[in-house]
């Protein structure tokens, strides 16, 4: 389960596609609310209905990417702000299914992040960050999110489900 960031393919694309491998298998620029989720042998109606309950409750956003961060120095990322809406939005699905909890509940807290690269040498990385620094921030309107399944097979990734979030709030 994600929110897809189109806006970030024209920023962090071509190095997404070089040092992510979710790009190569089809997963779009995007900021994971959970992951692993349900098998998909049992992802049926009441699954994403739920699902679709628990992502409605959250309204829709407005996020500005605005640095490039890291994971040690293995996984480089950017920073969205605000960080809470993406939190509130992972928190109400784990709250509609407490038996998938994000990364499996290898990390005490989730810290949301949309992944350019991992697994490299630190000076290819280091490269990456350096040119994407200058086409930030960019701002993304934050209004779904997606269910999504695949294999680690090339282009194996598809959406199940594109799941709308709630209203904004009245101003």
């Amino acid at each position: 389960m994600l929110v897809a960031i189109p806006e970030a393919e024209g920023v962090v694309g071509s190095f997404r596609a070089r040092l992510d491998s979710a790009a190569a298998v089809g997963v779009p620029a995007h900021v994971t609310v959970i992951y692993p989720f349900v098998p998909p042998g049992l992802i049926d109606d009441a699954v994403i209905s739920a699902l679709a309950a628990a992502v409605g409750s959250v309204p829709a956003f407005d996020a500005t990417f605005v640095r490039v961060r890291w994971f040690g120095q293995d996984v480089l990322w950017l920073a969205p702000e605000p960080a809470s809406p993406f939190t509130a939005l992972t928190a109400a699905v784990c709250r509609a299914f407490p038996g998938w909890p994000p990364y499996g509940g290898a990390y005490d807290d989730t810290v949301p992040h949309l992944t350019v690269g991992n697994d490299h040498p630190i000076g290819v990385l280091e490269a990456a960050a350096r040119a994407i620094e200058p086409d930030l921030p960019f701002m993304a309107r934050i209004t779904s999110a997606w269910l999504m399944q695949g294999s680690e097979r090339r282009g194996s990734w598809r959406t199940v489900a594109e799941l709308p979030l709630g209203l904004p709030a009245a101003r």
